[in-house]
């Protein structure tokens, strides 16, 4: 055979395929819609409405989700008169699905309002039960069940408080008396807002402790089953930790019960920091590790039974007792928002193995994703739903593709085939997801982990197939007091986590800082991922233009130059004292490093800065007090008192004064005053400089609006 029929019988199958791949796209290019895929596209359009809804600057009036609804109806009775008009039907029923989104985003908004209006921050005495632990370094918060409060007769269904546990533990009744106040907004404007998540939460109000927590020994509650199941996880994970050694027994108890409290800062950090820490949060990986192993077992044990596996399919059962598995899991767990739309996921497949359906596909996950926005539609704009979904939709898009255009081996391949394609599934599945969730992971969160691909590589085979397997076995062998031996191993295979991971944080451009991504282009992004993903023919090329439109609008985005803190401290570039000193009119410097140290973290972490601890700025100060210029020619006073007013006023552009100033002064003033009730007002601000003036400025308060979980403006 010549070099040119080699090469002929390479290439010829290879172009019947790809002119096959272009006829099938020609075809679907051009096609009117199929209404039959609208499954695929319902939890698209319902999310869009959503987040539509929390996009809002003001609260819609209560009757907008019953009109919406009422509309949408209209809408489909349209549609159903429009069934020889496809592309007119199927646009119709993605509106009303639309609206139907912005609907129930806002009824679920409402249902958690308690008619309660705490005002600001003041002491309270409040009776209620331990509801779970919260540590971060040396400092501990408890989440209180509230069953009575002294100052108010409808007191907030949990509260956030800053104390120590002591000798109680999750499940015990306690007194408090705690300064409380509602939850503080975002530390910059269009970043993470306490207030909506707490609102969510049902946690009204947050604060710390006066004196130590009392416990309540004579006192009862309704739900007293619910506070032993509490207490039982609680000593649960305690029992892991203890048993589980010093180092990573506190990440077994978190991957085995939920329970991140005895994960230290550092293992946290170098977690995230290397990629890895997708795998703290309790998910579909973890869940779909326990199912999945449950899965395989039971259908193995089925198999192996001939009379049975010869009458019966031992796929079903096999999967209703991973259902069961998963269910126990989700309940040990906690059942956290992650952990139930995991579980959602998880059923939903399970459920398509139980009635012959295809699992693995983009059906499935459409409709764990309608159940999962139906129930909490708040989802849509948290970066967990958002990864989660943009991951398994990738690897199901990738898998379909190369499902169509491999050939078939025409011999079953050997063991060492076998394990060197098992090394390439985990390879490409890590890479792709990887990729899928990177970007939302930059939009969220301003970091990305140079190395999590090799992290990922490194450790996943190591936890998927060690670190799990064990820590089930040992959560199942834990009734009759066998845990010990599982736990050890895995123990052992944390320690393989842990080392890559700390290989990997350790490393010198580890963690790639960007900035912050404006609200547009996470749209544009995850709206054009869907079409990318999900669609058909011409809709993929459009999903890809939507793609670099977000991308686009996120390089044209400028990030702010400075920020003033609610608390007062102001976060710039000050130009030096010496006009030589290298470097020195590029570092983020701050008046005051008492003040709003979270604050300006947030804020230098949004603007794509890897270190994020401003230093000292270099003031001149005086007896009434000091004055600062930024790199941009902004002169910036910080007087102790108003009798230093008039004169900043005719000298500074900005002042930042501790006292309310009188709105007469302020008026009089050619400075900006950020007084106080100002600064109460805007929240932390982001400032835009251009030739020493203030082009443009935005508070964080002002920015996200009135809404349910915002604070009145008269209180």
């Amino acid at each position: 055979m010549t070099l040119l029929q080699v090469v002929d019988r390479a290439v010829t199958p290879m172009r019947c395929r790809t002119r096959r791949a272009l006829l099938g796209w020609a075809k679907t290019a051009f096609d009117a819609p199929d209404p039959r895929r609208l499954i695929l596209w319902a939890p698209v359009a319902i999310g869009a409405g959503a987040a539509a809804y929390f996009a809002l600057r003001s609260e819609p009036p209560p009757q907008t989700p019953g009109l919406a609804v009422v509309i949408a109806i209209l809408i489909t009775v349209l549609a159903a008169r429009m069934h020889r008009h496809p592309r007119g039907l199927v646009a119709l029923i993605l509106l009303a699905l639309t609206l139907t989104g912005f609907a129930l985003a806002q009824w679920h908004a409402q249902s958690f309002a308690s008619g309660a209006d705490h005002g600001r921050e003041r002491a309270h005495v409040l009776e209620g039960w331990i509801e779970r632990v919260e540590r971060s370094g040396t400092r501990e918060r408890l989440i209180l069940r509230v069953t009575d409060m002294e100052s108010s007769e409808t007191p907030p269904h949990r509260v956030r408080i800053r104390t120590r546990l002591g000798e109680l533990e999750p499940g015990d009744l306690v007194r408090v008396n705690a300064v409380l106040a509602p939850p503080g907004g975002p530390a910059a404007p269009g970043g993470y807002d306490p207030a909506r998540a707490a609102w969510f939460d049902a946690i009204g109000l947050t604060g710390f402790a006066i004196a130590p927590p009392e416990a309540i020994l004579s006192g009862e509650t309704s739900d007293r089953a619910v506070r032993d199941f509490v207490r039982w996880r609680w000593r649960l994970a305690e029992r892991i930790r203890d048993v589980g050694g010093e180092d990573t027994g506190g990440l077994a108890a978190a991957l085995l019960t939920g329970d991140r409290s005895g994960v230290s800062s550092a293992q946290a950090d170098a977690l995230r920091v290397s990629g890895l820490g997708h795998i703290l949060a309790i998910s579909g990986l973890h869940m779909a590790l326990v199912a999945g192993g449950i899965y395989f077992a039971a259908r193995f044990a089925f198999a192996a039974i001939v009379p049975f596996a010869r009458a019966y399919d031992p796929r079903k059962p096999a999967a209703l007792i991973a259902l069961t598995a998963a269910l126990a899991y989700l309940v040990v767990s906690g059942a956290s928002v992650s952990t139930q739309r995991a579980f959602i996921m998880t059923a939903v497949v399970l459920f398509g193995v139980m009635l012959d359906r295809r699992a693995f596909s983009f059906r499935s996950l459409s409709l764990a994703a309608l159940i999962i926005l139906v129930m909490a539609p708040e989802s849509v704009i948290e970066p967990g739903f958002q990864m989660s979904f943009a991951a398994v939709a990738a690897l199901i898009a990738v898998f379909d593709l190369w499902t169509r255009l491999r050939r078939a081996p025409m011999q079953p391949p050997g063991w060492v085939a076998r394990a060197w394609n098992g090394f390439a599934g985990l390879a490409a599945t890590s890479l792709i997801a990887g990729m899928a969730t990177g970007a939302f992971a930059a939009f969220h969160f301003q970091r990305l982990a140079a190395y999590g691909f090799l992290a990922n590589l490194a450790a996943m085979p190591v936890f998927t197939f060690w670190v799990m397997p064990w820590g089930v076995a040992s959560l199942l062998l834990m009734p009759v007091g066998l845990e010990a031996g599982p736990l050890a191993l895995m123990d052992a295979g944390l320690r393989v986590v842990m080392w890559v991971a700390n290989a990997a944080a350790t490393r010198e451009g580890a963690a790639v800082a960007v900035s912050a991504a404006p609200g547009l282009t996470v749209a544009l992004y995850g709206l054009g991922f869907a079409l990318l993903t999900i669609g058909r023919g011409a809709v993929r090329p459009t999903g890809a233009v939507l793609i670099a439109a977000g991308f686009s609008v996120w390089s044209s985005a400028t990030a702010p130059d400075m920020l003033i803190t609610e608390s007062g401290a102001a976060i710039a570039r000050y130009a030096p004292e010496n006009p030589d000193a290298e470097g020195e009119d590029r570092q983020w410097q701050t008046n005051d490093r008492r003040r709003g140290r979270f604050d300006a973290r947030v804020f230098l972490q949004r603007v794509g800065e890897t270190n994020t601890a401003p230093a000292g700025a270099d003031l001149r100060c005086d007896a009434l007090g000091c004055t600062g210029q930024t790199v941009d020619g902004l002169v910036l006073a910080f007087p102790d008192s108003a009798q230093a007013l008039e004169d900043d006023c005719a000298r500074a552009d900005i002042i930042v004064i501790d006292v309310a100033v009188s709105p007469w002064l302020t008026r009089r003033c050619a400075a900006l005053v950020l007084d106080s009730r100002e600064r109460s007002r805007l929240g932390s601000t982001e400032f835009w400089v251009r030739d020493g003036q203030v082009i443009r400025f935005q508070g964080a308060n002002t920015a996200r609006g009135l809404r349910p979980w915002t604070p009145r403006p008269d209180g």
